[in-house]
């Protein structure tokens, strides 16, 4: 038996009805980094196979709020997609963590890196990044005990 335990990992979604963006953190729970943007319909097939690769301690879900701290439009899809994942995968914890602000978090960090305006078009890049900011939140909350 070896003296190091498997370590597992964090997920991380930013749910869109279009598309999903994904990040995870490392096997230490570390570092979060964008994983992959997925399309809606192909999502619970896309977790079910990373999951039979990858040991997930719990799933992070960006959670939709306006700028009062109340749901946006997007809360009753990505509600009603919570649900459902805790369905497909009893047995991992899901947490929710307020999104706002990734989206254009994401953006400032691609114009801050230089990345060229054609590239920041790409929502699916958008979306991955904003995953990886959720779960950055994630972290620091678990780190300060908030979680």
């Amino acid at each position: 038996m070896s003296k190091f335990a498997v370590m597992s990992r964090f997920l991380s979604i930013d749910y869109g009805t279009v598309r999903v963006g994904l990040a995870v953190t490392d096997p230490l729970q570390i570092i979060a980094t964008g994983l992959a943007t997925v399309p809606t319909n192909d999502i619970f097939s896309f977790l079910t196979d990373y999951m039979a690769k990858e040991k997930i301690e719990g799933i992070v879900v960006g959670e939709p709020r306006n700028l009062k701290n109340k749901f946006d439009e997007m809360a009753a899809p990505t509600i009603a997609f919570i649900d459902k994942l805790q369905k497909f995968f009893p047995s991992v914890p899901v947490y929710r963590v307020d999104e706002r602000f990734t989206s254009r978090m994401a953006l400032r960090a691609m114009i801050d890196g230089g990345m060229k305006k054609t590239k920041r078009r790409d929502k699916g890049l958008v979306d991955k990044i904003s995953a990886t900011l959720i779960l950055q939140t994630f972290m620091e909350m678990k780190l300060k005990g908030e979680r």
